[in-house]
């Protein structure tokens, strides 16, 4: 007769990843910089848990246009990894920035995929996405 079987220790879950905190400590000089943050960013979406992309502004609050463009570009490319991307220690004279250049809501509001009309049709008009045409041999309506 066999003695009771060693019981097997409950594996532990995988640790946890970070989330994906992209730190800006300058603005970038060239555009091979920006291009070397987006690729920055593509690492850190890989090695991170899911959810949205922060990027802290830190020491990088200068409103220079090369800081405006960066983000624009981090964006993108968020978007395109399927994430979102949100700003954080945004300094006053770079906010204000981008709020005159019309990117303060587009750089942090939630990126939305719209795949449904917005609004009701007014009425007697058909909903968005059909169209209407004439059959030969319809009675005129």
């Amino acid at each position: 007769m066999a003695g009771p079987e060693p019981e097997n220790p409950p594996e532990s879950p995988p640790p946890a990843l970070p989330p994906a905190v992209l730190v800006l400590d300058r603005p970038p000089e060239t555009r091979a910089e920006v291009e070397l943050l987006c690729a920055r960013l593509g690492e850190l979406v890989r090695h991170s848990a899911p959810g949205p992309i922060t990027v802290d502004m830190g020491a990088a609050q200068r409103p220079v246009l090369a800081m405006v463009e960066t983000l624009a570009r981090l964006r993108l490319t968020a978007r395109r990894l399927g994430r979102e991307m949100r700003l954080r220690n945004t300094g006053g004279e770079l906010a204000a920035v981008l709020a005159r250049a019309g990117l303060d809501e587009v750089l942090t509001a939630p990126a939305t995929l719209r795949l449904e009309p917005v609004g009701e049709p007014e009425e007697g008009e058909q909903p968005l996405g059909v169209q209407e045409r004439v059959e030969p041999g319809d009675a005129p309506g």
